[in-house]
């Protein structure tokens, strides 16, 4: 049974003195400084960046908490719903110091912590470290929530107590901007023992980034979409996370995009990442080991896709396909291609298990990766990295053609997008005079048989202002990279027998100009 507290602060009309009464007799303490926790200074990463930026309560007042009770006070002593706050945890936060504060400015509830329909609010751990133990964290209808330095562990769904579904952090109904970072999520088994998922988001939840945090002893990691037709999910970025001892659900993904790059991987006993229901998944540099079925599409037969780069599998095993079991290995390759908007460094997978044991987690200092295998203490400071792609797989091509027939002349042209004046069919007319351009720095072209073509060279001119930095080679109908690099010229790979051949520039110094787009046999 919920147990509701009367306690109602109006911010228009309450003194000093009593906003300051009721925090004491709450469990918080107020600052006077009206600057951010210097624990939460250091910036979203990855999707959390994007659609405007996660940043929380920046500015906002600062609120010491050591209580669920102090911590929805907070929210309803702000002037509005959407009033930036900084709310500094520490201690346990568990069911018998957590009950439901009413005001203008929030909508609580007794049995777990509720950010429902705010705005612009960061939790962040601080002194001892704060453990919301047996109680979830609930986001819905909010939006630029900063969730920091938390361990939330034991959440269930059955038995007693149960809190939020289940879910450590669940985050559903037009959910935007989230960024949960140095977070330790933990249950002590599956469903069968009470649990559920350790990190959710459904029903219209995008824009999140998950960092620098350990997921463990679970049944389920987390999901994308509660169901095959929910599907309004996506822009999700895992990054530089521990999931260990999860049965599935690392995560699992339908419809939506999602960029999960320099995660470990530890003994995933059923399944991993599963990419269904047309989601897409771009998975770079990540270490799995120990584990079963890392990658694929699980228990339905409405498929996903996935770009694969760089990841080491060290000791995983594969099942056999089936109508609802679609493995990516035993070799996994890419049958999607994910284009991401924003920069970031990659360490390289092999130094994944190390850069993660030191940085994720709650109670790490905040240590993060300098994007090249050291920890570092995050500095708001730091220049942005520049987009990264994977090392090339084929050495920077020479200006040198390949002799034999231009098989792209007989061909058809077709592409992501294209600038004002410019056409597909430019990159297939045996003129250097034309081009194609994409509408923006990066897009894709083509060229395109009736019927499959056997192709082994192509050859890419830029016209005079070149400005190609990387770029990949894509088996169309497969999805498939046959190579990659950072400068355009005659490009080799394995002879392949196709029906579309696309070019993807995936970075650019400014406005490509592709002049023609030559393919050949041999």
């Amino acid at each position: 049974m919920r147990r509701p507290v009367a306690i109602r602060l109006s911010a228009a009309t309450a003194t000093a003195t009593a906003t300051l009464a009721l925090a004491a007799a709450t469990g918080a303490v107020l600052s006077a400084s009206a600057t951010t926790a210097s624990a939460a200074a250091s910036g979203a990463t990855g999707y959390a960046s994007q659609n405007g930026g996660t940043t929380g309560g920046a500015g906002g007042q600062t609120v010491r908490a050591t209580t669920g009770t102090a911590i929805h006070q907070a929210l309803c002593s702000r002037a509005s719903s959407s009033t930036p706050i900084v709310i500094q945890v520490e201690g346990t936060i568990n069911h018998g110091n957590t009950s439901k504060v009413s005001g203008s400015s929030c909508s609580t509830a007794a049995d777990r912590i509720e950010l429902k329909q705010i705005s612009n609010v960061t939790i962040v751990g601080v002194g001892s470290g704060a453990v919301f133990d047996q109680l979830g964290i609930h986001i819905r209808e909010s939006s630029n929530i900063v969730i920091q330095n938390v361990t939330v562990r034991n959440v269930k769904k059955s038995g007693s107590p149960t809190s939020n579904g289940g879910d450590a952090i669940g985050m559903e109904s037009d959910v935007r901007n989230v960024w949960v970072d140095h977070a330790t999520l933990e249950a002590s088994g599956g469903e069968a023992e009470g649990f559920d998922g350790l990190f959710d988001m459904k029903d219209n939840t995008q824009y999140v980034t998950l960092s620098y945090s350990v997921l463990r002893n679970s049944g389920r990691g987390g999901l994308i979409g509660s169901s095959e037709t929910d599907r309004s999910n996506g822009y999700v970025t895992f990054h530089h996370n521990l999931y260990e001892n999860i049965d599935s659900r690392a995560p699992l993904l339908r419809g939506g995009i999602a960029h999960i790059y320099d995660n470990h991987y530890v003994n995933l006993t059923k399944s991993g990442i599963n990419s269904r229901a047309g989601a897409k998944a771009r998975v770079d540099n990540n270490y799995f080991e120990d584990s079963k079925d890392v990658l694929g599409t699980f228990y339905t037969d409405e498929a996903g896709s996935w770009q694969v780069n760089g990841n080491i599998f060290d000791n995983v095993t594969w099942s056999e396909r089936a109508a609802d079991n679609n493995p990516a290995g035993p070799n996994p390759q890419s049958n999607t291609t994910v284009s991401i908007p924003y920069s970031y460094a990659l360490d390289d997978a092999s130094c994944v298990p190390g850069i993660v044991s030191r940085t994720a987690g709650a109670d790490k200092g905040l240590l993060v990766s300098d994007g090249s295998c050291s920890a570092q203490s995050p500095d708001p400071t730091t220049p942005t990295p520049t987009p990264t792609d994977p090392t090339p797989t084929q050495p920077t091509p020479t200006p040198t053609g390949p002799t034999g027939t231009n098989l792209s002349l007989s061909a058809g042209a077709d592409g992501s997008s294209k600038a004002g004046g410019t056409s597909y069919g430019n990159v297939r007319d045996g003129d250097l005079g034309t081009y194609w351009s994409p509408a923006g720095s990066t897009g894709s072209v083509s060229v395109k048989w009736g019927s499959a073509t056997t192709v082994s060279k192509a050859v890419v001119r830029e016209a005079a202002g070149g400005a190609v930095t990387a770029w990949k080679l894509l088996d169309a109908d497969t999805g498939g990279v046959l190579a990659s690099g950072s400068g355009t010229g005659v490009i080799s790979f394995p002879t392949t027998s196709l029906k579309k051949l696309t070019f993807q520039i995936t970075a650019a110094s400014g406005t490509p100009r592709i002049a023609e787009f030559e393919t050949y046999a041999g």
